[in-house]
This record gives structure tokens, C-alpha cells and sequence, in this order.
């Protein structure tokens, strides 16, 4: 599903370089449920703002079901941004002035679609067939997440990441959210990528990947 080989990130601050990403390989397998875990400034969010291609590696390949994409110029990568990622945010992403619906269905409109159905399943799905006509603000933060689980499956894209995904919620909350998730991988097939500090959320998933200065430093299944 992915294959990283060799990737670098370097941000270049006038005269200064600085190295975020050294010389990562990394494979996903589809279907897989991995964590990425590591301190602040390990390159954890720089590695999947890559894999969401959102930027792209200084040098390396990015091999997305077997499509280079790291070369990609912005108007393929949105392409594959919005047919074949989806995405979940630690600060939920949803417009304020729009449904748990409308918000959703901005995932199909992304890729290219427009179908209210969908989008009543996929609400449906995380539990909020009740509340799909309520905006953001009338709405709990685990249900704001269910609305941004929703608009991220909608279209059923092959690659779910998910960034601190449980990080805004209680402990309860947090742990109705992470089995959404692990059942959506089960269940569905959906391979999944989530960024997390919370070592409870990280053993809900099959691997665990440590990154610390840039590099990866331990990959390792987890034992149920």
C-alpha cells in the first residue's frame, strides 16, 4: 500500500538547514493499523504530512499503491489527496457554519462526488444518524470527532491518517473514538496510519513506529 524509500525532509532558514526527516524506509501493508509515536520534534508530523501529501520529501520516493507520488505537481497531488486519503485532526477540521451532513459531504465533494446518501451512511455508521443535521457547536467533541471520522470514510479512500485523534477528548471519549477506528480497520478493511502520544491508543493498533531526531528507531508489533 506504501513504500517509503530514503525519504529526507530539509527546511532550509536563510543560510541554516534543517534536517527533519533522515533517510526513512518504511513499508504499510494494506489493511494494517500502525501508530507513529516520538517526543516533539521527533518528525512525526512532518512524516505524515508527507504520507498525506501535503508536502513533499527533499529526496526519496513515495510509492502510494504503487504510484510515485512524491513527485507529483499540486494539482495531481490534491487528486490524490481527495480520492485516495482520508484525513482525522486532533481539532476535528469542520466548518461551524455547516451540518455534520454538509460537513461530510465536503469529503465526497473533494474527490469529486456529490451523494447525500453516502454521506447519511457514513454518519449513520459512527452513530450519529440523530444528529446529522446539527451544526459543530451544537454538538459534543465526541461527536464533532464522529463527524470528522465520517467525512473521512465517505468516500472510502484505501489510506485513513489520523493526527492525535483522541488528543481534544476525555479518557471515555477518547476510547469510544479509538474503537470506531480499530473497527473500521477490522471490519473494513481500512488501512490506518494514526500519529498519537497516548501509549492506550497505541496499543490498539498492530504496530508501533517510534520516530526520535528524524529517524525511525524502533518498529515493532503489537502483542494483544
Amino acid at each position: 500500500m506504501i513504500k517509503l524509500a530514503a525519504i529526507s525532509k530539509t527546511y532550509y532558514l536563510g543560510n541554516t538547514e534543517l534536517k527533519v526527516l533522515r533517510d526513512i524506509n518504511m513499508d504499510v501493508e494494506a489493511g494494517e493499523m500502525v501508530a507513529i509515536m516520538g517526543p516533539s520534534g521527533s518528525g512525526k508530523t512532518t512524516m505524515l504530512n508527507l504520507l498525506g501529501c501535503l508536502d513533499r520529501p527533499t529526496s526519496g520516493s513515495y510509492l502510494l499503491e504503487g504510484r510515485e507520488v512524491s513527485r507529483l505537481g499540486r494539482t495531481e497531488l490534491a487528486r490524490v489527496r481527495g480520492q485516495k486519503l482520508g484525513f482525522i485532526f486532533q481539532s476535528f477540521n469542520l466548518l461551524p457554519y455547516l451540518s455534520a451532513l454538509d460537513n461530510v459531504k465536503l469529503g465526497l465533494k473533494y474527490a469529486g462526488q456529490a451523494d447525500d446518501h453516502r454521506a447519511q451512511q457514513a454518519l449513520s455508521a459512527v452513530g450519529l444518524a440523530e444528529r446529522m443535521r446539527h451544526r459543530p457547536v451544537e454538538l459534543s467533541g465526541g461527536e464533532r470527532q464522529r463527524v470528522a471520522i465520517a467525512r473521512a470514510i465517505v468516500k472510502n479512500p484505501p489510506v485513513i491518517l489520523a493526527d492525535e485523534p483522541t488528543g481534544n477528548l476525555d479518557s471515555k471519549t477518547g476510547e469510544e473514538i479509538i474503537s470506531i477506528l480499530t473497527g473500521l480497520n477490522v471490519n473494513q478493511g481500512m488501512t490506518m496510519i494514526v500519529v498519537t502520544h497516548d501509549p492506550d491508543v497505541a496499543n490498539r493498533c498492530r504496530r508501533v513506529i517510534r520516530f526520535r531526531d528524524g529517524q525511525i528507531v524502533d518498529d515493532k508489533a503489537v502483542i494483544s
